[in-house]
């Protein structure tokens, strides 16, 4: 029986991640509530891994949000992201923890960067400014987690998931990602009876979108693969692996997919004088394919299930 401790397991990600590794019946799955251990208290952290026996972490929990909340609390973005992978990945080193798999972001590469953006693009330019210190924690996770394998021959790895969505995504009025906000938006337009929805900024950018489910297969798919296989597939201080579709759409197609799916039969309007964010942003996804995993939930499918899973929820997401 291996033991696996999911942090962030209330989250969108680590929910995902718990539900499929709840399947294996050779895997004692622990979680801890955020009244249980506050993952922001080096001391506590600690005391969790000293006394509890653990053969795997993956580390999903982070303060996360949108261009609206990433402008808004930029300190806290960056404070509490750093402290809680600090205290994490050197709590399980201390403890003896050999297999750790750390979740990041596609907003550590460039705002710039060559598309796709294959993992070489890490370090090469300047970031998006909106996430800057969302996307510096999430470097600096990978770098912890590289430095820990170099100096201690620990088996930390990371993977740098596209824009995710799905069942238990964040439904917040103002501080929710894109799909989330576009899906209520669009409920709640139709209930009012609304004739217009206006959609932020111009419509142009495009993105790459990853249902949930398929992220947290590829965490466990990567996590699991052998030491062989993954380093032939990576570099010691250049380990992290995108993971995604390989596949974007602009911003206007998504909207009008969302729409779709949701059926509001409005018009829709777009404020160009909301900011875009990057212009483009989508993974080379060769090294996950190369490794032996690809996708298997298409944009339109996955939209569908979010939005049945919000309906059956939403009564959760009142202010």
């Amino acid at each position: 029986m291996k033991t696996v401790f999911v942090a962030g397991h209330k989250g969108m990600v680590g929910s995902a991640i718990v539900r499929q590794l709840a399947l294996n019946p050779n895997i004692n799955v622990i979680t801890q509530d955020r009244s249980e251990l506050n993952l922001l208290d080096q001391a506590a952290v600690t005391h969790f891994f000293e006394t509890n026996k653990i053969d795997q972490v993956y580390l999903a929990a982070a303060k996360v949000g949108g261009i609206v909340a990433n402008n808004t609390y930029p300190a806290e973005f960056i404070y509490e992201n750093l402290t809680i992978q600090n205290n994490i990945i050197h709590s399980a080193h201390l403890a003896g923890v050999n297999d750790l798999l750390f979740l990041g972001s596609s907003c550590i590469y460039p705002k710039l960067a060559t598309q796709p953006m294959t993992e070489h693009a890490l370090l090469t330019g300047t970031l998006e400014p909106t996430n800057e210190p969302y996307a510096i924690a999430k470097i600096a996770g990978i770098k912890m987690c590289e430095s820990y394998n170099r100096q201690y021959s620990r088996n930390y790895r990371s993977v740098m998931p596209t824009n995710l969505y799905g069942e238990n995504d964040n439904f917040h009025p103002e501080n929710s990602h894109v799909i989330p906000a576009l899906l209520r938006r669009f409920h709640e337009a139709k209930l009012n009876g609304d004739s217009k929805v206006v959609a932020w900024g111009s419509g142009k950018p495009m993105r790459e979108f990853l249902h949930v489910d398929d992220m947290a297969a590829a965490s466990i798919y990567v996590m699991n693969l052998n030491n062989e296989t993954y380093q032939a597939n990576t570099q010691e201080m250049l380990s992290h692996i995108n993971v995604g579709t390989g596949v974007d759409c602009t911003i206007r197609e998504l909207v009008e997919t969302v729409a779709q799916v949701v059926g509001f039969n409005g018009t829709i309007e777009f404020d160009a004088t909301k900011p875009d964010g990057s212009p483009r942003k989508l993974m080379d996804v060769s090294r996950l394919k190369d490794l032996g995993w690809q996708y298997s939930i298409d944009l339109k499918q996955g939209l569908a299930s979010t939005y049945d899973w919000f309906l059956a929820n939403q009564n959760n997401f009142r202010k």
